[in-house]
Parts: structure tokens; sequence; C-alpha cells
């Protein structure tokens, strides 16, 4: 007679491999990236490549070096690279793309234990760093092909400072709604095409690779918080890289929460921050800063949104 064995769920195993999940995330940002190349030239393609190449080989030489065993055939680096890219301006010097990258796979990925041990998202934290440390380089905006006159690319501000800029949107010189939805805007190379972004964040929801618990939240709270305080939400979720943050860098698997009501608290903790950042802080965009600083709180949303084990008791606390 076969024995009854009890288990806690999960009880239907389906187990997806790592590199299927990266390259359903490759996929999915392909679009934008083939937008970044057609607004801004065959140097956003080149920046990309960087990125990923130097992506991957750090991650190798790093494995290495440490004696462990290479996981560059899960396309995760390939992802960190592709991600990092997208955050960047066109114009940053590939030197600089280089040590983004080295910040993304060593520092942040590699010397925590490699993928899933993390605690932040790698390609936000080399953003970071590199707007620290390079914030001239990283914040000489691009504008589209057709903006130029001459060989040389012309360079301008993003919506979000065209904005604050004219103090409005009703202002001739801001982006009309249809220009930020199809990416004809300067900005980073993967952040300005809301329409690629949306195809590619419903890709990877159909795929089930991702929830959309996070990105709803996300786009919610900080269109709800912009229209209560008088200003043009709808602006402000389709400029700077909300739709980036929001579809690809919230819903990371390692840095995030895992059940759908901490999901929901991430989201609306990103939301709320880069409205703050964005409403009150002297730096227009906020995305990268709230992800990153959610990404700290993750391990306490996880704590306080856990699912209690159905029939299972606390542990009494011994007094005295």
């Amino acid at each position: 007679m076969d024995k009854l064995i009890v288990s806690p769920s999960p009880h239907d195993e389906n187990y997806v491999k790592t590199s299927t999940i990266m390259l359903n995330v490759i996929i999915a940002l392909i679009p934008a990236l083939a937008a970044g190349c057609y607004f801004f030239g065959l140097r956003a393609f080149l920046l990309a490549a960087v990125c990923i190449v130097s992506c991957v080989v750090f991650e190798y030489a790093c494995r290495r070096l440490m004696k462990r065993d290479n996981t560059i055939g899960d396309l995760s680096a390939v992802v960190t690279g592709l991600i990092l890219a997208m955050n960047l301006p066109v114009t940053l010097p590939l030197w600089m793309a280089v040590i983004g990258s080295f910040v993304a796979i060593v520092i942040v990925k590699q010397l925590f234990g490699g993928i899933g041990q993390n605690f932040a998202n790698p390609a936000i934290t080399a953003r970071i760093v590199l707007m620290v440390s390079f914030p001239s380089a990283m914040t000489n905006w691009v504008l589209p092909l057709w903006y130029k006159d001459s060989t040389d690319a012309v360079t301008g501000a993003t919506p979000l400072v065209l904005e604050g800029l004219n103090g409005t949107t009703e202002h001739t010189l801001v982006p009309s709604y249809m220009d930020l939805f199809l990416g004809n805007v300067g900005g980073c190379l993967g952040e300005t095409c809301a329409l690629a972004l949306l195809i590619g964040g419903l890709y990877l929801a159909a795929r089930k690779i991702i929830s959309l618990a996070a990105p709803v939240s996300f786009i919610g709270s900080l269109f709800l918080l912009t229209w209560i305080t008088g200003g043009d939400p709808v602006y402000h979720i389709l400029a700077g890289g909300v739709f980036l943050g929001a579809f690809f860098m919230a819903t990371d698997y390692a840095t995030t929460p895992i059940s759908i009501k901490g999901k929901i608290v991430f989201g609306i903790g990103c939301g709320v921050i880069t409205f703050v950042i964005r409403r009150f802080g002297s730096y227009p965009e906020g995305v990268s800063f709230s992800i990153l600083l959610m990404n700290v709180l993750t391990p306490y949303i996880e704590q306080l949104t856990r699912t209690k084990v159905f029939g299972a008791k606390e542990a009494e606390k011994n007094e005295g």
C-alpha cells in the first residue's frame, strides 16, 4: 500500500530553467533596443553590445578566479548588460560603460554569491554609481537623429527636465503624449519608447515570467499621487524610466518580494518614492533610486507579508 506523504505546497512542480527565463527577458527587451537604434542610431547598438560583452566577460573571469562553476550559460549576465545599456545615455563613453558592467557583475552580483544572492538590482546600482561618478557624461542626453542638422548628434533635456523648466505640460516645448509614447524624445537608450517597453512587459506577463502586481501598483501609485497633487499623471508615467523600471527592474526575482501582497507593497513604495524625488528633489528622475531603496527593504516586506501556514502556531516568547 502506498504511503500518504504530507508535504507543504507547492504540490505542482513545474521547473523553468534560469536560461529560459532570461531568454524571454532578452526577447522582451528587443523592441526597446530596436527603438533605441531607430531613434539614436547604431551608437545605441554599439553601447548595448559593449555592455553585454563586458558583463559576460566579467562574469566568466570572476567565476574562474573564485573557482566556482561558470554561469554565463544561464544568460543572466547578458540580461544585466542589456538592462544596464537601456539605462545609459547613448553618448556615454564606452569605457564608462565597461566600468558600469564591472560594478554590476563583480561588485553587486558575484561578491554576494552570484545570481539569486544579490540584495540589489545590479544594473540599477551600476547606473547610480556611474551617475555619481560621471554626472556630466550621464546627463548628456541625445535627441533623435532627425533633430540634428550636421553629422554630430544634438543633445537636449529629457522630458522631465523640460516639464520642470516650463512648469506645466501646456507649453509647446514639452513633448506631446504621442512623442512620449512612441519615443520621439531625448533620454536614455531604452527608456524613451513607452510602446516598446509596454509590448515587452506584456509579453513577459503573457509568458508568466513576471506578475503584473508590481508594475501596475508602481505605475498606478505614481499616477494617483501626481493627479492628486495637480500634476499631469499621464505625462509622468510616460516620461522617464517608469515603464523600464516597472516591467524590467521592479520584477527582478532576486531583489523583489515573492508574494503578491509583497509585490504590491514593493510597487507602491517605488511609486511613492519616485513621486517624492520628482516633486520635491533636485533630480527630475527617481525611478532608479526608488527601486534600489525598495530592494533594501525587500526582506522586511517579505517578513510582513508572508503567508501564515494553515494550522501553524507562532512560537511562544519566553518571559523572564
